[in-house]
């Protein structure tokens, strides 16, 4: 017995390690060293990898960072990701399969011992046959480590399979999104180019089919520009003011010479008309033009003074088809308004039972610069005239301080300081024209009927004055649909 367990003793020894070697070393290529814990449990003492990972961690880690990715990937870096995760999933598979096959085999040795274990066991007795028994706990313990062990990566062959499939079917997709978005572009890539080649035949068309007038005219102006640069460089500064200065005396000379011309065609007309009709014993003068005053004087010795004749003025159109009375006007004095420019004056005058008619030459002349004086009133906020008043309803006014004469935009307004005289809004009762009845001053006044029974004659500082305040007053009360003028005016208007 002595003779046979050694030999017996040393050649399971030998097998036991051998095994256990070629059973144990799934993850690394180092014997694992254990213990016996209490009931005879055999523990496995673990020690850190620092070669790398496990198997698990590092499917996690890859299938966490794939799906962070995801969304800011583009199609064809996401395609390539998916070709790379798929050669590694693939290569995790190979390695599974390897490690499958000693897993077997390393049941199939452990059988093996415990057999070889237990046929030892009936054939020894004492300590070694306690040594038998610890060895056989020892190998059914490895026994069950070992199908953990085989459950464990059975649970990370199917994770793993999952993954690639996954990744084979994202791969997959990827392609299939940049096959898509390939034809897509190649798509926009030909309509875009037979846009353009589109948009070329037609300039192409439109160039053969461009008149060649068109060039002819360019090629024109071309020749006229270059020959005023030529004429421009000819001529000397000096020389060019020369003729500047000459074109400006030849204007004066002109304008000057125009204005001759039209007083004598009025002094031709006026002797015209006395050769025609010798009888006549009054004539009109004055400037016929806004802003002057036309007189009516006596051009005989027999003939009546004018203040004790019946006179009644009238505005002629420039055809002379009708004429309308000027009511108030029966002085031989008339100071034309601005409704007067462009019309005839005409004058009755009865003595004795004879009537006597003047007319103006010409219509009445605007007055120069009233237009951009009026403009320049616009544009001010509150448009105010410092006026006298001549009459009031009537009577002659004793007081012949200054007032204030406010043309608003709604209204007309005559105060001194605090104290309003008249304010009224504009209506149809109102009635504002120039003064009709006679004087000096007749061009610088107006008439101003704010309502019935009161009434106003304002003198103004200048005629322009006058004037512009007409006619900024009849513009606002025009803006309120009210047609502002003297009595029975409205019809001119």
């Amino acid at each position: 017995m002595t003779k046979v367990s050694p030999e017996f003793v040393e050649e399971p020894q030998m097998q036991i390690v051998r095994s256990v070697s070629r059973d144990v070393s799934l993850t690394n290529n180092q014997f694992p060293t254990y213990k016996l814990g209490p009931s005879f449990e055999v523990l496995q003492d673990t020690k850190e990898d620092n070669k790398g990972p496990p198997l698990k961690e590092v499917v996690e880690e890859e299938t966490d960072r794939l799906t962070e990715q995801h969304n800011r990937l583009s199609v064809r870096d996401l395609a390539s990701k998916f070709d790379k995760n798929l050669s590694a999933a693939a290569k995790l598979s190979n390695e599974a399969k390897i490690r499958e096959a000693p897993s077997l085999e390393g049941h199939v040795l452990l059988k093996k011992l415990r057999d070889s274990l237990e046929f030892l066991k009936g054939r020894l007795t004492g300590l070694n046959k306690e040594d038998i028994e610890k060895a056989i706990s020892l190998v059914e313990a490895l026994a069950v480590k070992l199908t953990q062990n085989e459950g464990e990566l059975i649970q990370e062959k199917f994770e793993v399979k999952k993954l690639v499939n996954f990744l084979k079917q994202a791969s997959e997709d990827a392609k299939r999104l940049v096959n898509q978005e390939r034809s897509f572009a190649c798509a926009e890539i030909e309509s875009a180019r037979s846009v353009v080649q589109r948009i070329g035949e037609a300039l192409d068309e439109e160039e053969r089919n461009s008149p060649t007038s068109a060039k002819q005219e360019v090629e024109g102006l071309l020749e006229e520009v270059q020959e005023a640069r030529r004429i421009k460089l000819l001529h000397q500064p000096s020389k060019v003011m020369d003729m500047e200065h000459e074109l400006r005396a030849l204007r004066i000379q002109i304008r000057e010479k125009s204005t001759v011309s039209f007083k004598l065609q009025k002094e031709l007309t006026m002797s015209r008309r006395a050769g025609q009709n010798k009888s006549e014993f009054y004539e009109l003068t004055g400037s016929e033009m806004l802003g002057s005053i036309i007189r009516i004087q006596s051009c005989s010795d027999e003939a009546i003074d004018v203040s004790k004749c019946s006179i009644q003025w009238y505005r002629l159109s420039s055809e002379c088809s009708r004429r309308e009375p000027i009511v108030g006007a029966d002085k031989f004095v008339y100071a034309p308004e601005p409704i007067d420019v462009g019309r005839l004056l005409e004058a009755d005058i009865v003595s004795n039972g004879q009537k006597v008619s003047l007319t103006t030459t010409a219509p009445i002349d605007p007055a120069s610069g009233l237009g951009s004086y009026v403009e320049t009133l616009f544009r001010k906020s509150n448009i105010e005239f410092s006026v006298v008043i001549a009459q009031m309803n009537g009577r002659n006014y004793s007081s012949r301080s200054a007032h204030c004469f406010h043309v608003g935009k709604t209204k007309l307004k005559l105060g001194k300081g605090w104290i309003t005289k008249a304010r009224d809004s504009y209506s149809k009762s109102m009635q504002l024209c120039g003064f009709r009845g006679g004087g000096n001053s007749a061009a610088k006044s107006l008439f101003w009927l704010p309502r019935k029974g009161h009434s106003f004659v304002l003198v103004f500082e200048s005629e322009k004055e006058r004037n512009g305040a007409l006619m900024a007053a009849r513009k606002y009360a025009m803006d309120c649909n009210v047609i502002l003028a003297g009595p029975d005016d409205d019809a001119l208007l």
